[in-house]
């Protein structure tokens, strides 16, 4: 049914499916923010215009509406994603730590204030560049002296230089820093402080900022950070309930240093819920830049000169399976921030989770296998389509280059994607060998893979038979301590914790597709569904077959299925087109066409 045809229910369904609840009214608003250039001056002139244009659509409290929040970052990504790296970093780490860990003194408020409104760059420091899992052992110190009521904070040694995007040094930047609180010689945990790193003139007092560090996949003002005996106001720390009696007593609610860790950094689960929705968009835009290519491209091969691209079913199933792998995106956006808006409603108090390779699957399990699972999904996704479109797929103005960099740099960024599915698999492994079930799931004639229930009945088998197998390997080891036991089963541990995250996403899809209600758009989503479970499950194919959860017969089978999932979906590309791109002055649509706007002519005189 062609746009101006389709009803406005349809539409409106459309509109919530691609980018949540939020009305048309912010949608034109956030489009207008970013589609105005900056004025010109510095580039750190020009990042904070653009932050604060950013940040102009949304409320005073940003985390009052979680879905404008994730979707004013997944907008940002599609028109830049350095901008989004920033607005990231701006918002929900360095904003999000005053205002969720911080008192309501009136110098807090004061930064808030700035940060808000675009006279402040916010920066979140907690990586120490000298040693692997820093987060679990981090070594800044910030001391307090009794006499002042002030905190020092201090960088004990080279190796403990905070890593983060602070080298615009021609703004003021406020920086959350996660470090030890020490008093009176004891070491009471990590808690995160605010600390003012730049004026207009550059670093301040106690501040050293290394000489820019380069990283090509996502430009962005990277530097280390060195603080020497740096004085910060008691008010700029974020003690979260914590506080020091008059006399010097300490007391923390959290109870230990562990929990204490697992509140500072519960900050993250923004950040967490949000990347979904930012993998989302780029990798939906650049399903439609990889669609679209491929259906005006002529190839001359000799098989069939001039017949488009996207006849070839190699073509289709990369190109159509990225189409289906982006809707699976945007079901685990809606996923990952109903699981961020229960998370902020539940009490912060509760058992302490061990921490691993890492504390991020110690503060939400879901929401840190939500981000990895994401990042690398729409990695694979926006790489497949920058090869797909050939010579335009690695033009700047077309984006795909960007989007694989941010989501490839994120891969590690933002909590290490392959630590926690390390830390998934052992703990999902460790409970299982604490109980005795071996009963298997889904049990039964399974579905056709054609049908959209087939993988998420699939991956949840798989993700059972997986624990299980784990689970006695890791039980018939005679290994004496945990590294002996566990150094030849991570490789396993990581496929497990992989496989937890592809049956969350699994579950997402079938909870849109039971949701929609426009019986055009069903149709439609239904093929793309059921495609995306094919696509997962040749990517998992070699798992899947040493567990014995599919047969040979049954991989062999899916070829000819993401075919015919193929011929399902192609008639309904006008709609996905529709729905799932950006506006065009956000991105471009048709890499053709985006490179002949950039380009100018020189003609040379007549002889």
């Amino acid at each position: 049914m062609p746009p101006a045809h389709r009803p406005t229910a349809a539409r409106d369904e459309m509109r919530r499916l691609v980018h949540g609840p939020c009305d048309p009214a912010f949608l034109s608003e956030l489009h207008k923010a970013l589609a105005t250039d900056a004025p010109a001056g510095s580039g750190g002139r020009q990042l904070l215009h653009r932050l604060r244009r950013l940040g102009e659509p949304l409320p005073y409290n940003l985390f009052d509406d979680p879905a404008r929040l994730t979707a004013a970052h997944a907008w940002a990504a599609v028109a830049d994603p350095s901008l989004c790296l920033a607005a990231l970093v701006h918002h929900l780490l360095c904003l999000g730590s005053i205002v969720q860990l911080g008192g309501d003194s009136a110098d807090l408020t004061s930064r808030v204030a700035a940060l808000r409104s675009g006279r402040a760059k916010g920066v979140y420091l907690i990586t120490e560049a000298g040693q692997a899992n820093s987060h679990l052992a981090t070594r800044t110190r910030a001391e307090l002296d009794p006499s002042t009521g002030e905190f020092v904070l201090h960088t004990p040694d080279e190796a403990a230089a905070k890593f983060g995007s602070a080298g615009t040094l021609d703004v003021p930047q406020t920086a959350v820093v996660p470090a030890r609180l020490v008093t009176g010689g004891t070491d009471h945990g990590v808690f995160a402080f605010v600390a003012d790193l730049t004026g207009d003139g550059g670093p301040l007092p106690g501040v050293e900022i290394s000489s820019p560090i380069g990283l090509g996949a996502l430009p962005l003002d990277y530097v280390q950070v060195r603080f020497h005996h740096a004085r910060l106001p008691h008010a700029h720390w974020l003690a979260d309930g914590a506080r020091i009696a008059p006399d010097g007593t300490f007391h923390d609610p959290a109870g230990s240093a562990a929990e204490r860790l697992q509140r500072t950094l519960r900050v993250g689960q923004g950040l967490w819920a949000t990347m979904p929705a930012v993998a989302a968009a780029t990798s939906r835009q650049a399903a439609v830049q990889a669609v679209t290519y491929a259906q005006g491209r002529r190839t001359q091969g000799r098989l069939a000169p001039g017949v488009p691209l996207l006849t070839y079913r190699t073509q289709q199933r990369a190109v159509l399976g990225a189409l289906a792998d982006a809707f699976a995106l945007t079901c685990a956006a809606h996923g990952a921030r109903a699981l961020w808006e229960e998370s902020r409603s539940a009490p912060a108090e509760g058992s302490v989770t061990e921490m691993g390779f890492s504390p991020w699957t110690a503060v939400s399990r879901p929401l840190a296998a939500y981000k990895a699972a994401a990042v690398r999904l729409a990695a694979g996704v926006t790489a497949e389509c920058q090869r797909r479109c050939g010579f335009s797929g690695h033009l700047d103005a077309n984006r795909l280059a960007g989007y694989h960099g941010f989501h490839h740099a994120f891969d590690t960024a933002g909590g290490d994607s392959q630590l926690i599915f390390y830390d998934i698999g052992s703990a999902l492994a460790e409970a299982a060998g604490r109980k005795a079930d071996d009963r298997k799931t889904d049990a039964g004639t399974s579905p056709s893979p054609l049908s959209a229930g087939w993988w998420p009945m699939v991956v949840r088998r798989h993700r059972h038979d997986l624990t299980r197998h784990l689970a006695k390997r890791l039980g018939g080891t005679e290994a004496a301590v945990p590294f002996e036991a566990w150094n030849p089963l991570l490789e396993d541990a990581g496929v497990l914790g992989e496989v937890y995250a592809d049956s969350l996403i699994a579950e997402d899809v079938v909870r849109a597709l039971a949701g929609t209600q426009d019986r055009d758009l069903a149709r439609a989503l239904r093929p793309l569904a059921a495609l995306h479970g094919v696509m997962a499950a040749r990517r998992r194919s070699g798992s899947l077959l040493a567990l014995e959860t599919l047969r040979p017969a049954d991989i062999q089978a899916l070829s000819d299925a993401a075919d015919r999932l193929c011929d399902e979906v192609r008639p309904h590309l006008p709609l996905l087109i529709e729905a799932f791109a950006h506006p065009a002055d956000l991105a471009p649509t048709d890499c053709d066409t985006a490179l002949r706007t950039t380009l100018t002519w020189t003609r040379g005189g007549t002889a």
